[in-house]
């Protein structure tokens, strides 16, 4: 049987410093990374999925690829609101973890859209990021009958008022939460691209990458385009 230590050191020796300084590269803490490749963590994930307790313990190793791997592994409509909120909280110096790995089980938890809120009340640039990604799966994958429309509308006039002040992080999930609410939600469609209008080319610093913030005018006229406006996910996790 598998154990933490066991799979922290197996993950060790897949770990690559080509992939390690692409982490780095892209805001992860360099000294809490292995550069282990996605695709070795997906075949790890094969090995030991539905271990609950292995995924939490492997999360609180601290090191990104085991968080990672435990993002993939974990049941998110089974964790507790404290298990929840000790992965936002664990996710500083982590924007991989915060923005991809936090939202994936969040989104799958019951109370996942009363922790969205509270998160993007943080003052803590990783758990508010961690906070708007995940409403923006809330809106990707939830039917809009299971969505409060007056509150992502009032979230949507919150980005317009608080984006150009917010941390950096902040600005790049505000983005994203306006252009998820503009190709997910039909009934918001308008006041999606008001918003997007408002905050128009958002700057963010992507730290020594290729990377570009996305343009949320375009992003959603594409969608309306191409007829996708309202399509739903059944998943948030890649």
């Amino acid at each position: 049987m598998p154990t933490a230590a066991t799979i922290l050191s197996a993950l060790k020796s897949k770990g690559k410093e080509g992939t390690r300084k692409i982490y780095a590269r892209h805001g992860m803490a360099a000294d809490r990374v292995y550069g282990v490749s996605v695709a070795d963590l997906k075949a790890v994930a094969k090995t030991i999925r539905g271990q609950q307790a292995l995924a939490l313990e492997l999360y609180a190793t601290g090191i990104m690829d085991a968080m990672y791997l435990a993002g993939m592994v974990a049941d998110g409509a089974k964790m507790s609101r404290d298990e929840l909120n000790q992965w936002a909280e664990g996710a500083a110096q982590m924007q991989m973890i915060a923005e991809y790995t936090v939202p994936w089980v969040a989104v799958e938890n019951p109370i996942g859209r009363e922790l969205a809120i509270e998160w993007v009340d943080s003052k803590k640039e990783h758990v508010a990021s961690a906070g708007w990604c995940t409403y923006s799966g809330l809106v990707a994958t939830k039917p809009d009958s299971a969505l409060d429309l007056k509150e992502i509308e009032s979230l949507l006039a919150r980005v317009v008022r608080e984006l150009a002040d917010a941390p950096n992080r902040v600005r790049y999930t505000m983005n994203g939460f306006v252009v998820a609410v503009g190709t997910y939600v039909k009934p918001l469609l308008k006041q999606a691209k008001a918003a997007a209008r408002q905050i128009g080319a958002v700057e963010v610093n992507m730290g020594d990458t290729a990377c570009k913030v996305p343009l949320a005018t375009e992003f959603i006229d594409r969608a309306e385009a191409a007829g996708k406006v309202g399509l739903k996910k059944k998943t948030i996790r890649c």
